[in-house]
């Protein structure tokens, strides 16, 4: 990679938000804490472990449209 090529990219990423994951995170420990209260409070362990699988969801999807955002901004399409 040369060093135009180079500043150009870290340019592009430096002007992608960097407000980090930040709702996708709070809203993959609700649904641990809901999926924590299903399991042992309500006693529903099947809906526990249901509501245990979203955050993993949520944070691949929120990971997917960062990482979108990040190849728009190297590839200049958002232009």
């Amino acid at each position: 990679m040369s060093d135009t090529t180079e500043e150009t990219a870290v340019e592009a990423v430096e002007g992608v938000s960097s407000d980090g994951l930040g709702p996708a995170v709070f809203a993959s420990v609700g649904s641990v804490a809901l999926a924590l209260y299903f399991y042992y409070v309500r006693g529903d362990k099947q809906r526990g472990q249901f509501v245990g699988l979203w955050p993993v969801t949520i944070l691949g999807l929120a990971s997917y449209f960062k990482l979108a955002e990040i190849r728009e901004a190297l590839t200049g399409d958002g232009d």
